[in-house]
């Protein structure tokens, strides 16, 4: 379970990371649209997850891959941000985030079967 201050940290990190790949973003990633969906701080504050939801682009992996290539570049861009709030920036790592991909495919799915009326009787 998380604590208050892991909570309010990571909140703080999605706000400012956000703002990171808005600055800096442009020459890393071309033409994709990155959003940070949200972040998980280890119990000792010293390493966080950051998911990300990866759009526009057909090839997620590579922008995942030139992410992890200027990890540190973005891990001191943060540490601008946040270096007053915290006393140690914590390493991050990048994980994808397709739960957004998934929900459309479902939903996808889910109008096929409607429109094919497999979905069986409605009850009123």
């Amino acid at each position: 379970m998380e604590t208050k201050r892991q909570k309010q940290i990571n909140e703080l990190l999605r706000r400012q990371f956000s703002m990171v790949l808005m600055d800096e973003g442009s020459y890393i990633f071309e033409k994709a649209m990155v959003t940070v969906t949200r972040v998980v701080v280890s119990p000792d504050l010293q390493n966080a997850k950051i998911y990300l939801s990866v759009f526009n682009t057909e090839n997620k992996s590579e922008v995942m891959v030139s992410l992890d290539e200027h990890t540190a570049h973005l891990r001191h861009a943060l540490a601008k941000r946040v270096g007053k709030q915290l006393r140690r920036v914590p390493e991050i790592a990048f994980y994808l985030d397709d739960s957004l991909d998934e929900y459309f495919r479902m939903e996808k799915l889910l109008a096929d079967l409607r429109a094919n009326n497999q979905m069986g009787k409605e009850e009123e």
